[in-house]
């Protein structure tokens, strides 16, 4: 064996040993606010501690929900720790308490939570990977609509911004996700009765969110992700030796910001439904160097190169003037089986329309197993 397996090998190792000390990482997620993930994260708490569990609240959000608030009692609690910001005195979740008391299981409520500036991580999701590096198990909760990869799709069906969201990797990570189901009507009902939001807000909430077309679509969005991570989960059991060919899709962008977004968005739903590794490339050309496109697109890319980081993505930049031939060369490099590039209104897809070398990319792509996915 050479140095350089020798390396590789250790490594491997070394990543086995920290995946047995880290903390079981459990989900419940739901289609949006009120179906009952806080409730059944408190049920599981209680009965976690009957049987001498050594459980903890690390933090939960009740919204006063009377029957939510009930099941606290008896549930040891750890302060949050209080910090002032802009003159007011907020809370936060004690992320070093916790990890000093070491509980067996902690109980972390709203995963997508952005954190007050000053604290140690800028999101909660990130402390909680802390406190499952501490060997601490974890039991979450997040609504399907803080899931980075189906941002949009949620805000075309909701028609509200959301600010706060969790790359799709921190699912992936999951030891179990289970899914918070009610019907449209049930959940509509529930908000009727007060169980969700006080009087005041209700009217409200059913002229905007909970609207029964907008529930649905929600609810389809969460079962389906719930059924993608069961299928993971069955995938992980399988032995590699009858396994099929694992698709690896490769997202091609360019400096065009609209563009580069939608692609990176839409490979990276592809790569979490088929459970898949996935790349983004960009090829640099000449008349792409640093000194010759503008701060804007340079600060565009960047973001995007880092967005796309975040949901998983393996991000892969190389400089050449034939573009149609480095994806070819890419994609053969990692066996990608899927490449994916924009529709032809995009620059980057005229500018590889342009280039003959494309028609040899096409030529080549018919002779393998690789697929072309235009995305709109």
């Amino acid at each position: 064996m050479n140095e350089e397996n020798n390396k590789e090998s250790v490594q491997h190792f070394l990543e086995l040993i920290k995946k047995s000390r880290r903390g079981k990482f459990k989900i419940y997620i739901g289609m949006s606010a009120g179906v009952g993930k806080s409730y059944r994260m408190l049920m599981e708490a209680q009965a976690l501690m009957r049987n001498g569990i050594d459980v903890k609240i690390g933090y939960i959000e009740t919204h006063k929900r009377k029957e939510t608030e009930a099941l606290l009692e008896g549930l040891p609690v750890i302060p949050r720790r209080k910090l002032f910001y802009k003159g007011k005195e907020l809370e936060e979740m004690d992320l070093k308490a916790i990890i000093s008391l070491r509980p067996e299981v902690v109980i972390v409520d709203e995963l997508a939570h952005s954190n007050i500036e000053g604290s140690k991580n800028e999101k909660r999701w990130q402390d909680v990977m802390d406190i499952l590096n501490a060997g601490i198990n974890v039991i979450s909760a997040v609504n399907i609509q803080h899931l980075e990869s189906i941002n949009e799709e949620v805000e075309r069906i909701t028609g509200a911004t959301i600010s706060e969201r969790i790359p799709d990797k921190v699912l992936q990570m999951a030891d179990e996700v289970v899914n918070i189901d009610l019907t449209a009507d049930e959940l509509i009902e529930r908000l009727k009765e007060g169980k969700i939001y006080d009087e005041k807000k209700i009217q409200t909430a059913l002229s905007n969110f909970f609207q029964a077309e907008r529930i649905l679509q929600l609810r389809e969005l969460a079962l389906k992700e719930v059924a993608h991570q069961l299928e993971r989960k069955i995938d992980t059991e399988i032995p590699k030796n009858i396994k099929l060919r694992p698709e690896l899709f490769l997202a091609c962008i360019s400096t065009n910001d609209d563009s580069a977004k939608i692609i990176i968005r839409k490979t990276a739903r592809l790569a979490s439904y088929y459970r898949s590794r996935w790349f983004v490339l960009y090829v640099q050309t000449s008349h792409e160097s640093a000194d010759k496109i503008n701060l804007a697109s340079q600060r565009h890319l960047i973001n995007n190169m880092k967005n796309a980081t975040q949901m998983g993505a393996e991000v892969l930049k190389i400089k050449s003037d034939n573009i149609a031939k480095t994806i070819w060369e890419t994609a053969d490099k990692y066996d990608i089986t899927t490449i994916c590039i924009g529709k032809p209104r995009f620059k980057f897809y005229q500018l590889v329309m342009k280039t003959a070398v494309f028609t040899q990319l096409l030529n080549k792509m018919s002779k393998t197993d690789i697929d072309l996915v235009i995305l709109s």
